[in-house]
């Protein structure tokens, strides 16, 4: 019995305790006027703070920039996700086979000719790229089609000579210098590229027996999109963050020496990140500068751009991307040289 009264006392004493901790739990704070003041105005004065200083025109102009360079790249990656999911699903291997010559020296060539079907820009070639490696493409015919498709489709030549009207020496310049650079950086992939600098897909593996191809296409056109989409959005921060904080007067000092005004402006395409859909239009409102700068503009752009670089970083990795877009922005600045010296 004496047990017993000890075993109730002590689950009395623990049930006290247990109701005094949840009254205590339950108790306001000690200072909780104080708290209540502070969690009412703080939140509200950095969200006024915040607007006011998202009011700047220097945030707006960067604001405006960035979603514009979102909206405007966006269509075409959609468009080359949906094509990328679409080749992975329906598209069997042995189409590649046939299409392209068996001995990767001929097919880097054809591939880069073959960019003349995509019309989209640099967004869209990236997935699709990737894609025919996974399906059993050569490494260097898939890049010579990354390269040619947004900058030689018939999409971006009529915007070309839309642009620069009574000129078709500077559309011809365009087709035969983007050409020149995308088959010279696949023959240069196939002489010095390794295979280790890839990161290797782990999706495009073609249609698998048993399995639906339009979910094959829909888990393809999700994955693509969702993953290049945000590498997108940091490359279009970051073009809109050069664009604002740059001032324009610094483009007046490159307009005098030739060589300087082509450096210039094609590192002005790689920062700028315009879709090549309408770099024609900017190139052709630069007026002061000379038409082989304007033309390396136009042939560095689609090739080569902080949003180009997000997305094959993304896509193939970072070690191929580096490499890969620094040999890609000195051959078109040599092809856009040679080429436009010779036709314009």
């Amino acid at each position: 019995m004496r047990v017993t009264g000890e075993l109730v006392h002590a689950e009395q004493e623990g049930l006290n305790a247990a109701r005094a901790e949840g009254e205590g739990a339950g108790a306001l704070p000690r200072y909780w006027p104080l708290l209540l003041v502070g969690a009412a105005v703080v939140p509200g004065t950095l969200l006024f703070l915040v607007g006011r200083w998202g009011d700047a025109p220097a945030v707006e102009a960067w604001r405006t920039v960035c979603l514009a360079v979102t909206v405007q790249a966006l269509p075409f990656l959609l468009l080359g996700t949906a094509l990328s999911g679409a080749i992975n699903a329906f598209v069997p291997e042995r189409v590649f086979r046939r299409m392209l010559p068996r001995r990767p020296l001929l097919a880097v060539p054809v591939a880069g000719v073959a960019g003349v079907v995509l019309p989209g820009c640099e967004c869209a070639s990236v997935p699709v790229a990737n894609s025919l490696i996974g399906r059993g493409v050569t490494p260097a015919a898939a890049f010579a089609f990354l390269l040619s498709a947004p900058a030689i489709n018939p999409v971006v030549l009529t915007a070309s000579a839309i642009a620069f009207p009574g000129n078709p020496a500077m559309v011809l310049a365009r087709l035969l210098a983007s050409l020149a650079t995308a088959v010279a950086m696949g023959w240069l992939w196939l002489r010095f590229g390794r295979s280790e600098w890839l990161r290797p897909a782990v999706r495009h593996t073609g249609h698998q027996a048993g399995h639906s191809r339009w979910d094959e296409f829909r888990a393809g056109f999700q994955h693509d999109f969702l993953h290049a989409g945000g590498f997108l959005v940091l490359g279009a921060m970051a073009a809109a963050t050069f664009n604002v904080g740059v001032p324009r007067s610094v483009l007046a000092t490159f307009t005098g020496t030739p060589w300087l005004a082509v450096l210039f402006l094609a590192a002005l395409a790689v920062l700028l990140a315009v879709c090549s859909e309408a770099d024609a239009f900017l190139a052709a409102s630069l007026t002061g500068f000379p038409p082989v700068a304007r033309l390396a503009f136009m042939v560095v752009g689609p090739m080569v751009d902080l949003k180009l670089i997000a997305l094959q970083a993304g896509t193939f990795g970072r070690a191929f991307a580096v490499r890969f877009s620094a040999a890609t922005f000195v051959v078109a600045v040599a092809c856009s040289a040679l080429i436009g010296g010779a036709l314009l």
